[in-house]
């Protein structure tokens, strides 16, 4: 990757077009999809009550069934809970990586703990029956994370693949 986040390749670290218009095309895509998550994510954490206080007797309840079955007991709500808040947070990474670029891969960490705090401040101060807590910061910060990991993975995936089409073929001998 450039130093701006575009696929370099390997002929002076020169950009090919096809490699910016693939990166271009993701990153409207990336606006698009962002704009539709962080709708969701402000309805999600800002929601005046938890919002799994619906399915949460069911969730019980199949637990009790998978204990029953043999589940290990470390398999409970707080580690459901746990990993949601990780799969929640996994598009700020890998749309902030995609956005800023990937030498900023560590801004869109920053920005998943600083959303994160700002949420579990929201919930503490103006949503009485919502819980604010330090590990909803650390999932989440953690999804912000893994997120951008999976981004760079993705942005170097399709770079390579732009390195090869944009080399020339051999011809016959």
């Amino acid at each position: 990757m450039g130093t701006h986040g575009w696929p370099s390749q390997h002929r002076g670290g020169r950009v090919s077009a096809l490699a910016r218009q693939r990166h271009a095309a993701l990153q409207r895509a990336a606006l698009w999809l962002g704009s539709l998550y962080l709708v969701a994510l402000a309805l999600i954490a800002l929601w005046p009550t938890p919002v799994d206080r619906i399915a949460n007797r069911q969730i019980v309840r199949i637990l009790i069934k998978l204990h029953d079955h043999g589940v290990p007991n470390w398999f409970s709500y707080a580690l459901i809970e746990f990993s949601a808040n990780i799969v929640l947070f996994l598009p700020v990474g890998m749309l902030g990586v995609i956005l800023l670029g990937s030498a900023r891969w560590w801004v869109a960490i920053l920005i998943g703990f600083g959303a994160s705090c700002l949420i579990e401040l929201s919930q503490l101060v103006f949503l009485p029956s919502r819980y604010a807590t330090f590990v909803d910061v650390l999932a989440n910060t953690l999804g912000a994370a893994v997120g951008a990991a999976l981004a760079l993975v993705v942005l170097s995936t399709i770079t390579a693949r732009s390195s090869t089409s944009s080399q020339p073929t051999a011809g016959p001998s």
